[in-house]
């Protein structure tokens, strides 16, 4: 008990000296910190002296809770992006400051929207010199008089009119942009061709420079420059247009020239109406019936003199898209040569080797074997000498293709004449060396032909498929014994089957 006092003692003394004002232990809002709060020096002015074993002795060995220093409000740059209307510090109330204090970069705005405004009031009110160029009272009147006008319409206000007045900022803006985008942006092309045109049109011959100039003047000033260097660029061109212009005209004259040297073709003569005469309906239903498969392996006609018998297997080479045999041919050839005896003033002096002719030609052990064919022209099997012909017909079978060459007596040539336009100089040759040995065989006489013309024919009708090389071939026949040119084309063949067909069957040739 009583170490229970003393302690209780202590306790009151050190709730009385230190915690005067303190609320009582036993009081529900009572709150024992971690260390124990000291009084203010005004609470206690002279606080008695604790002893050396309490606990206010004890705690009083540490040092006194230093406070720290005050906080001082000064001027301080505030937030970058921070309102413009309150630049306030950046600790202090929301006082607005003086123009002098340090505030936002954005506080210069309305100085900046300020100089903008002037800048374009100047803009507006100044007027740009222009070039002088002299010209006459009279020019110089009109262009005052259109430079009036022109300014008067463009401003659309009076000089009193142009006096400064408060704009909006946004607005302001919108016209600063609008005038350095007119400024800097160049005419379009459509307008300035336009007026370029106008311009040529107006002056309707080489303009000097003053009088361009003095055109130029009465254009917008901003597109001034833009005008002159579409002009120094048309001026650049001009000694290029002259050299193509120059170059053209050489160029003309050398293809007028080439064409004058070029052989010109002959013309076209009417075509005449004995090889197109058409098929009566009688003849075509015999042509049809002798297509038939039913006769086939029937014969048809039987050619006396040529010991040749055309069956109805032969005859349907003559059908479209087939191709010629050697019976039909040599048949044909055979029926020209008729038609030729039955009216000898109405037809060339002609003579017609079969297909078989020239491959006998050439089939020697050396090639070329004259022997082989000697005896295929004699007077007794002919009826006539062969160098007495005007012209003499080759047929020329190469494998898959026929051609025709001509011993041309009447004009001294050589020719070859070929659908696909072929050329080959070894046939006529081989034939003059043959023609040469039949005149001297036949009359013991020398012939030279040194001096006839090699000619492959350019100017004749052309195939277009790869099957009508054969009719064509017989038709070139058939017109260089006429005496006509070759006026037929590719269209003509299925007519020309059919009639060749008619003909066989006939064992006549109209």
């Amino acid at each position: 008990m009583g170490a229970l006092a003393r302690s209780r003692k202590r306790i009151d003394e050190c709730l009385s000296s230190n915690c005067a004002q303190a609320a009582s232990p036993f009081s529900p809002n009572f709150h024992i910190s971690k260390r124990a709060k000291f009084s203010s020096p005004k609470q206690s002015p002279t606080p008695p002296k604790p002893s050396s074993n309490s606990a206010v002795a004890r705690v009083s060995r540490y040092p006194a809770l230093k406070l720290p220093l005050p906080r001082i409000h000064a001027p301080c740059k505030p937030e970058k992006f921070s309102s413009c209307s309150s630049r306030g510090g950046g600790g202090g109330g929301g006082e607005q400051q003086s123009g002098d204090t340090m505030g936002n970069v954005f506080d210069l705005v309305p100085r900046y929207f300020r100089a903008k405004y002037e800048a374009l009031r100047t803009f507006q009110s100044r007027k740009k010199d222009k070039e002088v160029i002299e010209l006459d009272e009279e020019e110089e009147e009109e262009t005052n008089q259109v430079s009036k006008d022109s300014s008067v319409e463009e401003d659309g206000t009076d000089e009193s009119d142009q006096r400064p007045r408060e704009v909006d900022v946004q607005e302001l803006e919108t016209k600063m942009v609008g005038c350095e985008a007119q400024a800097t942006q160049p005419p379009s092309a459509s307008s300035v061709a336009s007026d370029l045109t106008t311009l040529t049109m107006t002056t309707n011959s080489k303009v000097e420079s003053s009088e361009m100039l003095g055109l130029l003047s009465l254009l917008n000033p901003e597109d001034l420059p833009s005008y002159k260097k579409l002009i120094k660029a048309v001026e650049r061109r001009t000694p290029k247009l002259q050299h193509l212009d120059f170059q053209i005209e050489v160029g003309e004259s050398r293809r007028a020239h080439y064409e004058s040297l070029r052989p010109k073709k002959k013309p076209v003569e009417v075509a005449p109406v004995e090889p197109f005469i058409p098929l009566k309906e009688e003849e075509r239903a015999v042509v049809e019936r002798a297509f038939s498969p039913a006769n086939r392996r029937k014969v048809l006609v039987t050619h006396e003199n040529a010991n040749i018998q055309i069956t109805g297997e032969h005859l349907q080479c003559l059908r479209p898209r087939a191709w010629l045999n050697d019976e039909v041919i040599n048949v044909y050839l055979e029926l020209l040569k008729e038609r030729e005896k039955r009216d000898p003033q109405k037809f060339l002096n002609c003579h017609f080797f079969n297909t078989f002719f020239y491959k006998k030609l050439i089939g020697g052990r050396s090639g070329y074997d004259y022997k082989a064919v000697r005896r295929w022209t004699t007077q007794k099997k002919l009826g006539y000498s062969l160098i007495d012909c005007d012209k003499i017909f080759v047929p020329i079978h190469k494998e898959i293709h026929w051609c025709l060459a001509v011993i041309n007596k009447k004009d001294q040539k050589f020719q070859y004449l070929d659908s696909l336009r072929g050329y080959d100089t070894k046939v006529m040759q081989l034939l003059a060396k043959y023609y040469v040995d039949e005149v001297k065989e036949k009359s013991g006489k020398d012939i030279d032909v040194s001096s006839w013309k090699f000619e492959c024919v350019e100017d004749l009708p052309e195939q277009e498929n790869g099957f009508d090389c054969g009719v064509f071939m017989i038709k070139y026949a058939d017109f260089y014994s006429r005496g006509l040119e070759l006026c037929f084309h590719q269209k003509h063949m299925p007519y020309f089957r059919l009639r060749t067909a008619k003909e066989v069957l006939q064992l006549r040739a109209d």
